[in-house]
């Protein structure tokens, strides 16, 4: 028997519960995992609450991300070792697979040896976030020295790896943010600039930012109105990513500036990268570089024990945090 939390309805972090389950047997290609660290989502609140990409089968697991021992191999599983220390890659189905427990089954195609020098809990908040900014900015977008990168909801654990990310290849990382509150720690960050939406024009502030130009890349999981007015600060030919839709709001093509300036909107998730065996493997070798290198490092918030993981999906809905909260396990 594990203690693993699951839900048996949709709706808000009341709805998780701690119960005990079985272990089940292992099948062919998966690995069982002692739970270290859990790494939450904005996917898995969103797949609580009946929202996300796909619907849950009830009683329902959750949660991709998270550092953990490996006990077991199954069938056909090479290359692991019991005591091996992984990281849970988020690349499977919520349908099919839940990390969040104290024990978990998880595919052998989905866990990586832990990067050096990452404690637990930092090794819990890698692989989304930087991912996800990988996938959009160095593999999509294939930014450079001097590109200017606009980064929304910078203080997010996606938003504060774009800054790392773009800052590693020569990038110019422009981050915004909503209030003033923030502005001090996405500098301290590593945000070349930022600008701050509610007290400054965003199309004025990036225009002076980069001489005019605009930014080649804006990198965006809110959308609704105000995908407008990045369209207006992206530069002739750029891109404007949108991985996410944070806003209530419906979001429309900014014809106007995408007719003027030849713009491109485009949508992405992260699977995208890690669906494709080579993306996936070049993903996973940037940012270990970075990692080792010190140049990417995870950013935590603030850590919960994992009795507390109500308390912890509540605080993930309160858009308090800056950077990755993490769920400790034992």
């Amino acid at each position: 028997m594990s203690r693993v939390v699951r839900f048996h309805r949709l709706g808000g972090p009341e709805v998780l519960q701690i119960e005990e389950i079985p272990d089940r047997a292992l099948k062919e290609g998966e690995l069982r995992v002692r739970i270290e660290a859990i790494g939450l989502n904005r996917a898995e609140q969103m797949y609580r609450a009946g929202v996300y990409l796909e619907t849950p089968d009830l009683p329902s697991l959750n949660g991709y991300e998270a550092s953990a021992i490996v006990m077991e191999s199954g069938p056909g599983v090479s290359g692991f070792s019991v005591g091996d220390p992984i990281s849970v890659v988020p690349s499977f189905s919520l349908k099919d697979y839940g990390v969040y427990g104290e024990v978990a089954v998880v595919p052998a195609y989905a866990v990586v040896k832990r990067p050096k020098g990452l404690t637990a809990v930092e090794a819990a908040a890698v692989w989304m976030a930087y991912i996800t900014a990988y996938g959009a900015l160095i593999d999509i977008a294939k930014i450079g020295k001097g590109d200017a990168v606009i980064i929304t909801a910078a203080s997010s654990s996606v938003g504060l790896a774009a800054i790392q990310i773009a800052n590693s290849v020569g990038a110019i990382s422009i981050a915004t943010t909503r209030t003033s509150a923030k502005v001090s720690a996405l500098k301290a960050a590593g945000a070349a600039h930022v600008v701050v939406t509610e007290e400054q024009d965003l199309v004025t502030a990036i225009n002076a930012i980069t001489n005019g130009k605009g930014a080649r890349i804006v990198f965006d999981p809110v959308g609704g109105q105000g995908v407008d007015k990045l369209a207006q600060a992206t530069s002739p030919g750029g891109t404007l990513i949108l991985y996410g839709g944070l806003s209530l709001e419906p979001t429309m093509f900014p014809v106007a500036s995408a007719f003027m300036k030849g713009l491109s909107l485009r949508g992405y998730v992260m699977f995208e990268i890690v669906g494709d065996k080579a993306r996936r493997e070049a993903a996973i070798a940037f940012i270990t570089k970075g990692l080792e290198a010190g140049t990417l490092k995870p950013v935590i918030a603030k850590t919960f024990p994992f009795d507390s993981i109500v308390e912890a999906h509540r605080y993930l809905e309160s858009n308090a945090q800056f950077g990755k909260i993490v769920v400790t396990v034992g």
